[in-house]
């Protein structure tokens, strides 16, 4: 026998909806993040841009933007803090002049020594394990994976 999806008795409700469910979670695990980074001297998404430097490093503009799914005029002013800071240089990309790339400085490289303390006191502060979080990444990737196709 074939079955049918059920219908929701009220589908607009506001409980149902996975932008909703997406939107509050997304406020609040980065609102977790926000004490821890502090100390670092970090806003989120300075860490996201510093994730990415530390799996990488050098990277132009255009490949950080690409790999973040942010636009070039979002990034600059994160980028221009992480240079004021001390943790990143920008310059013209030896390969081709007109593109801007990113490298980490020592001291950019040395905070990543602190970093590595950030993924067990974010699973610390939710009270879930490695697994449970690793679960809702991959389902949140097939998300975003879906509604870009």
């Amino acid at each position: 026998m074939i079955s049918t999806p059920s219908i929701p008795e009220n589908p607009l409700e506001l409980e149902r909806q996975v932008c909703f469910a997406l939107a509050v979670a997304s406020r609040t695990v980065i609102a977790v993040y926000r004490p821890i980074l502090e100390p670092l001297n970090l806003t989120h998404p300075q860490y996201l841009v510093m994730l990415a430097l530390w799996e990488r490093s050098p990277r132009t503009v255009k490949d950080l933007s690409n790999v973040l799914q942010l636009d070039p005029g979002t990034l600059s002013p994160l980028l221009k803090r992480l240079e004021a800071i001390g943790y990143v240089e920008r310059q013209r990309d030896k390969a081709d002049e007109r593109a801007l790339a990113l490298t980490l400085t020592a001291k950019g490289t040395e905070l990543r020594k602190e970093a590595l303390k950030i993924p067990f006191k974010v699973v610390e502060q939710l009270d879930m394990t490695f697994e449970e979080l690793a679960q809702l990444n991959q389902v949140l990737h097939k998300v975003i994976a879906k509604a870009t196709r």
